[in-house]
C-alpha cells in the first residue's frame, strides 16, 4: 500500500476518491490529469485494492470504501499539509 501511496499522483487520485465516488473522465478534471494517466494510475491502484469500481451503465466508477485506507491517507495528507503549513487541499493539480 505504501509504495503505491509513495507516488503522488496516485495519492492524490486516493485522496480525491476518499471525498466522492468518480468516473475516469471526471476524476481526471478533478485532479486535472491526463486520462490516460489516470486511467493507469487507477489500474494499479485497483490491482491492489486500494480502490474498487462498480459499473453503472457504460460508466466505471471508481471508490474507496475501505475505512483503513480512507483513514491512513486522510492522515497522511494531513500530515503532509501541517508540514507545509497548509490545509489538506480539497483538489488540486494532478501531481502537484
Amino acid at each position: 500500500m505504501f509504495g503505491l501511496l509513495a507516488s503522488p499522483p496516485r495519492l492524490h487520485l486516493v485522496w480525491a476518491l476518499t471525498q466522492g465516488e468518480s468516473d475516469v473522465s471526471g476524476l481526471a478534471e478533478r485532479v486535472g490529469g491526463a486520462l490516460p494517466a489516470v486511467s493507469q494510475h487507477l489500474s494499479k491502484l485497483k490491482l491492489a485494492g486500494l480502490v474498487r469500481s462498480r459499473r453503472e451503465g457504460r460508466r466505471v466508477v471508481y471508490l474507496v470504501d475501505d475505512p483503513d485506507v480512507v483513514a491512513v491517507v486522510r492522515l497522511l495528507v494531513g500530515r503532509l499539509a501541517d508540514r507545509g503549513g497548509q490545509q489538506a487541499p480539497r483538489a488540486r493539480r494532478f501531481g502537484g
